[in-house]
């Protein structure tokens, strides 16, 4: 008989609550401080509802995310995902921990331009640059991240006219045993169309290919999906070389890794399954270093983790406007905050915690957002203490996509602010003001006046 190979146990804590003499318990304990500043201070001074980030967590999730990808392999780079959190104040933390920028946009091309990022530094991807935005990045020598046909035409074109060799890369989708696919995005690996961008691009002789690119999903729980696609992207760079005797500098992975937060319709929470980054780093380095390249030409690894690295750093603090019963008994609270700012309650079943101490009597209620709008449900069933008007909650795990997704309907966008490691809070975005939302509206002149 084959002696099967040893694996090595593996121990992961679970966090499914104590029981008491009420039963199973609410998940939550109070949530009275943020980085030692009292909630109910900082909703008195900078208004309800409002937005905190953590300074000191940003840079733990960064510099943890960095060791450990840094001691599984030699070559790492990060590059943070501007459409995660583009506040200026987040964006610049992540630069001042040595991460480039990674943009999909002019508007967020700029934003990293103006926050001091080295255009060199920054990487382009993508479906919808323009012509100037394509000038813009080859005069710049920025990376960019070919996702079409058309667009590699255009860069062509554009780098003939202007004498000048940009640096560019494909993005690749491909299967990965994640279903939907991703292929909306950029050359697809199995039907040989990036192999067609490839040598599309290495005939032209106008174009400097230096790397490939994936973005393989979103929220990601399986850590073998980059196993294999960083093993798939590997296999075009060695063939590349063989072929054409070219190096390719850089593999980049894009991002995906999931946050704590838990998905609605999960039988678990967030926090227990959920891989940790340690096992997406694994796959990754794993499939790279068994690869076959030589150690001289080994590709340099680039990363553009936004979700992972900032959503458990941002909190949304709220007040209780109201309580009611609904039609059918169930107990319904109306928050102050609705799905206009916290965009991500249309998929997280996101943690709510009160501000302040209760018992251990708790209810299972519905919360709402004060908008007129059936939808605004902040959370559809949770268990919770009473909750009074004025009362204050916080809302875990926010840090990512709902600043940059909010909107204002009905209401305008709160203050956010940040707290730095001293555990002083600093205003990083004002709260917005009817003149804020109207300066960039005209009125016709026969519109001036009316009678009612």
């Amino acid at each position: 008989m084959e002696k099967k190979q040893y694996e090595r146990p593996l121990i992961k804590p679970l966090n499914n609550g104590l029981m008491n003499k009420f039963g199973t318990r609410t998940e939550y304990t109070a949530i009275t401080n943020i980085d030692g500043k009292n909630v109910k201070e900082l909703l008195k001074e900078f208004g309800s509802p409002l937005f905190v980030m953590s300074e000191r967590k940003i840079r733990d999730n960064i510099r943890s995310a960095k060791r450990v990808f840094e001691t599984r392999y030699p070559k790492v780079q990060f590059a943070w995902s501007y459409k995660t959190n583009y506040l200026n104040a987040v964006c610049k933390v992540f630069h001042q921990e040595g991460s480039w920028a990674e943009v999909v946009s002019r508007f967020e091309y700029e934003k990293a331009v103006n926050n001091g990022v080295p255009t060199n530094k920054i990487i382009f991807n993508g479906p919808d640059k323009t012509d100037d935005d394509l000038v813009l990045s080859i005069k710049n020598d920025s990376l960019i991240h070919i996702d079409h046909l058309d667009e590699l035409y255009r860069l062509i074109e554009l780098s003939g006219e202007m004498h000048k060799k940009p640096r560019v890369a494909i993005r690749v989708n491909m299967d990965t045993g994640i279903y939907p696919m991703w292929d909306r995005f950029g050359f697809n690996y199995e039907n040989g169309q990036a192999w067609d961008a490839i040598n599309k691009i290495i005939a032209s002789d106008k174009l400097n290919l230096v790397g490939l690119h994936c973005h393989i999903g979103t929220y990601m729980l399986a850590a073998s999906a980059y196993g294999i696609a960083a093993a798939k992207l590997a296999e075009l760079a060695i063939s590349i070389k063989k072929r054409y005797n070219q190096n390719i500098s850089y593999i980049d992975m894009g991002g995906g890794f999931a946050s704590k937060n838990t998905l609605k319709g999960a039988t678990h929470l967030g926090v227990d399954s959920v891989p940790e980054i340690s096992e997406f780093a694994e796959a990754i380095s794993s499939s790279l270093l068994n690869a076959g390249f030589d150690n001289a030409e080994l590709p340099y690894l680039y990363l553009e983790t936004g979700r992972a690295l900032v959503d458990d750093a941002g909190f949304l603090l709220g007040t209780v406007i109201s309580n009611k019963r609904l039609s059918d008994g169930r107990r319904a609270t109306i928050l102050d905050f609705g799905v206009n700012i916290l965009f991500t309650s249309f998929w997280y079943d996101h943690k709510i915690s009160p501000a302040q101490e209760f018992s251990f009597n708790t209810e299972d209620c519905v919360l709402y957002g004060p908008l007129c709008m059936n939808i605004d449900v902040i959370r559809e069933n949770v268990s919770l203490p009473p909750l009074n008007n004025g009362d204050n909650v916080v809302v875990h795990y926010v840090g990512a996509y709902n600043i940059t997704q909010s909107m204002q309907f009905i209401t305008l966008r709160p203050s956010v602010v940040m707290i730095d490691l001293k555990g002083d809070a600093h205003v990083i975005r004002e709260k917005e003001s009817v003149s804020d939302v109207e300066k960039n509206e005209r009125i016709i002149d026969h519109l001036e006046k009316f009678k009612l």
